[in-house]
């Protein structure tokens, strides 16, 4: 079970990004459009870093209503932690609730290819599961 099996689960979903330059106010409108907790912070071509909901409180409470000009970059938790296709999706799990974070940038030859948060993983954790588990019983109630 591997982040390329959640990727392709999910379907051909559009990545949604913003640039460096972009304000803490118009990632704040990106995200509540979307509906999406975090949005990788893009550099050209290169994930720079993530901009979270975490990300908005925190300078919220320090800068005040002033927060919202600012650019995304002097905002966004850097360096990005990031993961890749064929990271297993357990590890993805562990690594999550180690450096308590909700979202992982999938980038493969420093191209960023999706993005998966906690809860696309424990809902392929557990999807997974159930499916074993119905073959288990398939099995049994066929000997």
């Amino acid at each position: 079970m591997t982040i390329a099996a959640v990727l392709a689960g999910r379907g051909a979903a559009q990545i949604v990004t913003i640039t460096t330059d972009a304000t803490v106010g118009e990632a704040v409108a990106l995200l509540a459009k979307r509906g999406i907790g975090a949005v990788p912070v893009m550099d050209g071509a290169t994930v720079a870093g993530i901009f979270s909901e975490r990300d908005v409180l925190r300078e919220l409470a320090r800068q005040g209503a002033d927060a919202l000009d600012r650019p995304v970059s002097t905002v966004m938790t850097t360096p990005a932690i990031t993961v890749s296709r064929d990271q297993a999706v357990i590890g993805a799990l562990s690594l999550m609730t180690h450096r308590r974070i909700r979202h992982l940038p999938v980038v493969e030859a420093g191209q960023l290819v999706g993005l998966v948060s906690i809860g696309d993983l424990v809902k392929y954790r557990i999807d997974r599961i159930e499916a074993d588990a119905a073959a288990m019983r398939a099995y049994i109630q066929s000997a």
